[in-house]
């Protein structure tokens, strides 16, 4: 069977985006929400971008429309016929138009140790609630946000004086290690006619 083809969405700086490069996993596509480094990464990188950018649906206003969004992401998405997306810092949570059109076949990486602190503030919450450690964890993205089913976890040490910055760019050191592997271990996986959820570690 043919490599399974990748898409990357992002949203930042990408640095995850070139750990990924660093380490030859095979991107056909990176989309991003807003102009941002990452595109540049990509381009840098000879892979093939695509902005969808939010400004059409609302932009970052109230009123964005989420639905609206999300369909058009899948349309982009399946024009480039991929079979794997992989969310690194990507800023817009996504509806079911696109989940259904990929289900099982997003993968998403959190900044702390799944089933803890969920949402965006993952690591403001590990040092507010006086945590020893948190850490990062790979999970398969679903409608309900940070509840898909958990692929990869590496816990990550908190330090007397850390403060938010410190403490995500130590996340980040694993994070972009971590994620790297678990993506070619999920494009292995599609290649051999495996569901992604076989992956699961509980």
């Amino acid at each position: 069977m043919s490599i399974p083809r990748l898409a990357v969405l992002v949203s930042g700086s990408g640095t995850i985006l070139e750990a990924m490069i660093e380490v030859g996993l095979p991107i056909d596509v990176v989309v991003s929400d807003r102009p941002c480094r990452g595109l540049e990464v990509a381009k840098s990188g000879n892979i093939t971008t695509a902005l969808v950018g939010r400004s059409d649906f609302g932009g970052f206003r109230p009123g964005f429309d989420r639905a609206g969004y999300s369909t058009q992401l899948r349309t982009v998405l399946q024009e480039h016929e991929v079979d794997l997306v992989a969310m690194a810092g990507f800023g817009t949570v996504v509806t079911s138009e696109l989940h259904e059109a990929f289900p099982g076949l997003v993968l998403n990486t959190h900044p702390s140790l799944l089933p803890l602190f969920k949402g965006w503030h993952a690591v403001e919450a590990a040092l507010a609630a006086g945590a020893s450690e948190t850490g990062c964890t790979v999970h398969l993205a679903t409608v309900e946000l940070d509840e898909g089913p958990i692929l990869a976890r590496e816990r990550v040490p908190i330090h007397a004086g850390d403060d938010a910055v410190i403490l995500q760019e130590r996340i980040k050191t694993v994070e972009r290690v971590l994620y790297p592997k678990v993506i070619r271990r999920a494009l292995t996986a599609l290649s051999e006619g495996r569901l992604l959820s076989s992956l699961a570690i509980g």
